[in-house]
């Protein structure tokens, strides 16, 4: 299975609601995504950003600090647990 974001092949993918549920997105769409992209995003953006500003996969993966940890992860073996950190202003 392919995650959505860094395209990796990974054994397991999780669902991101592109609008958290705690901004009313329960609902609504969501994406597979791997757990390394997935902690990234919430280690990065808190909810009301991704409800008002990164509500769909292409704002996601225009976003400047997700094109870099992007650009790095899909380098990255994708049986291994990924660290994530916050990225440097």
């Amino acid at each position: 299975m392919a995650c959505e974001l860094c395209e990796r092949e990974v054994e397991k993918l999780t669902l991101h609601h592109l609008i958290p549920k705690e901004e009313k997105g329960h609902h609504g769409p969501t994406i597979a995504i791997c757990s390394a992209c997935h902690r990234q995003i919430h280690t990065l953006f808190d909810n009301k950003v991704l409800a008002e500003q990164l509500y769909s996969l292409e704002r996601l993966k225009s976003e400047p600090q997700m094109q870099k940890f992007l650009a790095w992860v899909k380098k990255q073996n994708p049986q291994k647990r990924i660290r994530v950190h916050r990225q440097k202003s």
